[in-house]
């Protein structure tokens, strides 16, 4: 594993709040979209990032991708745990996202209601 790809990879708002997400479980790349209110291309591009670095992992179910955090990665730089778990929820837009992810697990939605545009939740 090369640390410095690793730090580069940190080194973003938005992988940052990625990162944050998926610290409680796996997600699709159209629930990463809708919870950062970011576009398609941005949310591959980052993810891409994230992967090549191989902070996260990805599988697919069906039509759809899944990303998570992979754990061998977490396991050789402790430090990744920490920064995800204790420090990325002290930037604002992370504590924002975080409440969002909480909302659309209480809403019970599915990827197939996001792509139907489907929200019933203030996102």
């Amino acid at each position: 594993m090369d640390l410095i790809q690793v730090m580069k990879a940190l080194s973003d708002e938005t992988r940052m709040r990625i990162l944050n997400l998926l610290k409680d479980g796996d997600l699709c790349v159209c629930e990463l979209e809708v919870l950062l209110d970011i576009n398609q291309s941005n949310a591959s591009r980052h993810l891409n990032k994230l992967t090549t670095s191989k902070i996260v992992d990805y599988y697919k179910v069906a039509k759809y991708v899944y990303y998570k955090l992979n754990e061998d990665t977490i396991k050789e730089f402790p430090f990744l745990k920490e920064i995800i778990e204790e420090h990325a929820m002290k930037l604002k837009q992370c504590s924002i996202d975080y409440e969002r992810l909480k909302k659309y697990k209480d809403s019970k939605l599915s990827c197939d209601d996001l792509k139907d545009g489907k929200v019933c939740f203030d996102i």
